[in-house]
């Protein structure tokens, strides 16, 4: 049954590539009733339930008889259900995460070494148990990494050819400090002067190589509690379960050190839930509490994750935006502004509407105080209560016009099926009004090359394909690293598992992460998600 199986999937994963493959092709109606009409029949009879079951919806979706040409942008949109279960079905079960809800956050840990082969299996182990992992062979990616990405663990290895682990520790423990980033050691040379140097610097774990790997599974999870323990016990507001206002000034320091590295501005929001007291005189306290608890959530759910939302007092919080201009974080808040009126929250049977007022300012100076600008944003707030409430308000602001920050995104694939797929799970992420995303896609290298779009000054992603004819992922790797700024450039890599040379290779070349065909379309949106962060 396997065979027929296997041999099905093939069939459908031909036809739908010649279909989506040619830009200018028409296809006849009835040759796409025909088509799935078969593969409903024929998936049902070998086992193949869920393809089956698709087909039908899509076929019962179209007229038989209806004279139409379906042009390939249609038929992609409509067949996309199809090449994505398509897709999945050919994944390892071992590889095939469950769906999980916008709103879980998977840990994500960060790996320093030089050594590819143990990177290789310690990713693979720990994203086996649901933990994101980005292995970094360098230093300058491990600064930029800690600081983009915010890994909930840090591991690092003693002994590196270009680096030492203690040069790294010693570099970069001020910030893990500041946030409480458990640090890991990893020596192969269990001494106890080493021990003790590394526990000295802040280590807050040393494992000696070799290891078992059940033994660093465990030991990574209990770090990884702890770290989420210690932020709820000191850092989040108990009812609301957003930061506290302890939180506040670190938040701000942080963001003040990045906006130097960076030269970039960022902007601070304060808001305040307008005629707030009406809700607790009308509705009573424990629906005011409902709704601070309901507002908060509402406000990280709806906020980018690198946004830093801060209970201050009563009603009123505090959100940080990294990286973002006043006016961009103007947008952000109008449009929470008009989600939240037309979702009130329900308490006891009663609908509760809600409406904020915000005040924003752009920190743009590094020489003044966190209450210089909580004193200006307290003003603006001010301002927009003054001016009829459910308004936002904007310090000096009002007059520039707003600026979104390119990323250009390109995908190398020679599979159409896999470029498609890839291609709308970017443009699902398009929504950041911080950013626009420039999204191209290339069936080879030497296309790839032959277009002036990676020729920009605009920082890309490069998803690649590792095996591919005429030029492969590892010599398009080599060229972008050659001939372009590295920092632009930040690359996953796509290989099969059989490959691990080739990974090996483009580590060594300068993938910042990689991932093995069958992959789960879902944990890469998440990874993609974490690696375009520091442009939000």
């Amino acid at each position: 049954m396997e065979k027929y199986q296997q041999t099905l999937m093939e069939n459908i994963r031909h036809q739908l590539s010649l279909w989506i493959e040619a830009d200018k092709l028409s296809v006849l109606n009835e040759d796409v009733y025909r088509f799935l009409h078969s593969v409903a029949g024929t998936a049902r009879t070998i086992g193949l339930s869920d393809i089956s079951a698709l087909s039908k919806t899509l076929l019962d979706s179209i007229d038989e008889l209806e004279e139409k040409n379906w042009s390939t942008k249609e038929l992609r949109e409509f067949l996309m259900p199809l090449l994505s279960i398509g897709y999945d079905n050919q994944t390892d079960e071992s590889v095939n995460l469950n769906r999980r809800s916008d709103k879980e956050k998977k840990p994500l840990v960060l790996i320093i070494d030089d050594d590819p082969t143990l990177l290789m299996y310690m990713k693979e182990e720990l994203e086996r148990e649901g933990i994101m992992a980005i292995v970094i062979t360098d230093l300058e990616n491990a600064v930029s990494s800690l600081y983009d990405l915010h890994p909930d663990c840090v591991i690092i290895d003693v002994y590196m050819k270009t680096n030492s682990g203690f040069e790294i520790l010693n570099f970069l423990k001020v910030k893990m400090k500041q946030q409480f980033i458990p640090t890991i050691i990893m020596s192969f040379k269990e001494k106890k002067d080493i021990r003790k140097q590394s526990y000295e610097m802040g280590a807050d774990d040393f494992i000696a190589k070799p290891f078992e790997m059940d033994d660093f599974i465990a030991r990574i999870k209990r770090h990884l509690e702890r770290k989420e323990l210690f932020d709820n016990l000191l850092l989040v507001d108990e009812l609301t379960r957003v930061y506290n206002r302890k939180y506040l000034q670190t938040a701000y320091d942080q963001l003040l050190l990045e906006s130097q590295l960076s030269s970039d501005s960022f902007s601070m929001g304060l808001l305040d839930l307008d005629l707030f007291k009406n809700i607790n005189e009308q509705f009573g306290h424990l629906a005011g509490d409902e709704v601070l608890k309901e507002f908060a959530s509402f406000l990280k759910q709806k906020l980018s994750r690198l946004d830093i939302v801060v209970r201050y007092g009563g009603e009123e919080f505090v959100v940080l935006f990294p990286r973002v201009t006043g006016l961009d974080a103007k947008q952000k808040m109008q449009t929470l502004q008009n989600e939240l009126y037309d979702s009130p929250f329900t308490f006891n049977g009663n609908e509760v509407f809600v409406t904020f007022s915000c005040g924003i300012i752009e920190v743009e100076s590094r020489n003044e105080p966190l209450t210089y600008w909580l004193n200006l944003a307290n003003h603006a707030l001010h301002e927009a209560k003054n001016q009829g409430r459910n308004l936002i308000y904007v310090v000096g602001k009002e007059s520039i016009v707003p600026y979104k920050k390119m990323l250009k995104i390109g995908v190398i694939d020679n599979d159409p099926i896999i470029r498609t797929m890839l291609v709308e799970m970017i443009e699902r992420i398009q929504g950041d009004h911080s950013l626009y995303l420039d999204i191209q896609a290339y069936k080879d290298g030497i296309t790839f090359f032959e277009s002036d779009w990676y020729l920009s000054d605009d920082p890309y992603v490069i998803i690649l394909d590792g095996i591919m004819p005429k030029m492969d992922g590892l010599e398009i790797l080599h060229r972008l690293r050659s001939e372009r700024n590295r920092n632009q450039y930040t690359v996953i890599m796509l290989t099969t598992r059989k490959s691990e040379q080739d990974i090996i290779k483009a580590l060594k070349l300068g993938a910042d992460d990689y991932m093995t065909k069958p992959f789960n379309m879902l944990e890469l949106e998440v990874k993609l998600r974490r690696l375009i962060q520091k442009l939000k």
